[in-house]
């Protein structure tokens, strides 16, 4: 058998990964549009700060590709499926048979349609391109506009002040991320960026445009100034890439539609990743959903059983504190502090029935692991023992 995965983003490595490791002794072949398939989380923040390189944040090292028996085509795209006929088309012609493909095509940087929001100094943040354009602007003293408290937003802003930027942050919500986070703990967050120095302001934008001082920038609502800025980030979202998909007759819809297994609507082609999404769901933009997927996706190639589902979890870093979120907050009738919101590690549980459904540990890593045990083995817990700091998590998982 001949696989094909085009996409060398975590979703795409971790797929070629698991079907090595799931016994898989066929022709694997890897499509990448870059140098090399590298780590994007790094993007934001070591990387856009210049304390590593290219190589640093490679998912794997070239080495690995060769050890693993995967054919490694960099700096490539492919731009037809052709299913019926067994075959990619590459770049310039070039055609790879394959009996399964793997689509980890990911997504790009969203970019509402605001006036001016095209202009050069007007940045994105997706690709080690991206950063480097970005990178470039974020220089001492530069005045730096960024659009979306969300998650990359967040970590933008952090790695800009860190740099030496004057920073304004602006987000319509109040409370950026309480959903995932809960209420209390994204307000805390958000209020990271004001001890910071950082400006946050209440507002989405209007329109950019270029003027002889920078890029002038008018906020919605009319209750800020216009303001000039030397570069304006958009931290907005990201829209899936499903082009490739849609021209090989694929369904997508908001991302290339796949059953429970990846397998799209021609079961000849699975999707991984940012670019895939469930019908019964929204996609899961998040590196271990990617991951996730891939070993998901090899399982029905090889005809195995896939791993079993765990609790979702993601990280984010802002500010010198690290968060971990595992679980769904949002279907948490109670929440629980672990701790207090002064001390260097703390914990904010969320609980429905007296089961553990999610939480989001500050700086405390063991704290988010214990949790997402409680949340898939269903540990009944007492809210009073699980707010108690004396109280070791292991005891209560062992209850």
């Amino acid at each position: 058998m001949r696989v094909v995965v085009v996409g060398g983003g975590i979703a795409g490595v971790s797929t070629v990964a698991a079907l090595r490791a799931g016994g898989f002794d066929g022709d694997l072949t890897l499509v990448d549009a870059g140098e090399l398939p590298y780590d994007r989380p790094p993007l934001s923040k070591e990387y856009l700060a210049g304390g590593k390189d290219l190589k640093q944040i490679a998912l794997q090292p070239p080495h690995w590709y060769d050890e693993q028996r995967v054919r490694l085509i960099n700096q490539s795209t492919v731009t037809a499926l052709r299913p019926a006929h067994g075959a990619v088309e590459l770049t310039g012609g070039l055609l790879l048979r394959a009996d399964r493909v793997v689509l980890a095509t990911g997504g790009g940087a969203a970019r509402p349609p605001i006036p001016g929001g095209d202009g050069e100094r007007v940045h994105v943040l997706r690709t080690a391109d991206d950063a480097d354009r970005l990178r470039a602007a974020l220089t001492p003293g530069a005045r730096v506009l960024v659009v979306g408290a969300g998650l990359i937003g967040a970590e933008v802003a952090s790695t800009a002040v860190d740099l030496g930027c004057e920073v304004v942050l602006t987000d319509p919500v109040a409370k950026p991320l309480a959903a995932a986070l809960g209420g209390e703990l994204a307000a805390w967050l958000h209020e990271l960026h004001a001890r910071r120095g950082i400006v946050t302001l209440r507002a989405g934008v209007e329109s950019f445009a270029e003027t002889p001082d920078g890029i002038e920038v008018r906020f919605t609502g009319g209750f800020e100034p216009s303001r000039a800025f030397d570069a304006a980030v958009l931290g907005v979202g990201m829209v899936p890439v499903t082009a490739l998909a849609a021209a090989a007759g694929l369904e997508a819809e908001r991302g290339v539609v796949v059953d429970d297994l990846q397998v799209t609507s021609n079961p000849a082609v699975l999707a991984v990743g940012d670019a895939a999404r469930t019908r019964r769901g929204p996609r899961a933009e998040h590196w271990e959903a990617a991951q996730h997927d891939g070993a998901r996706a090899a399982a029905a190639i090889l005809g195995t059983r896939p791993p079993a589902p765990t609790a979702p979890w993601f990280w984010t870093d802002r500010h010198g504190r690290h968060v971990e979120v595992v679980g769904a907050m949002g279907a948490a009738g109670r929440v629980v502090v672990r701790g207090s919101f002064d001390d260097p590690a703390f914990s904010v549980f969320g609980l429905r029935g007296g089961l553990v459904v999610a939480a989001a540990a500050v700086d405390d890593s063991s704290a988010a692991r214990a949790a997402r045990r409680m949340i898939d083995r269903r540990v009944p817990v007492h809210p009073r023992r699980l707010a108690d700091p004396s109280v070791n998590l292991r005891a209560l998982l062992r209850a």
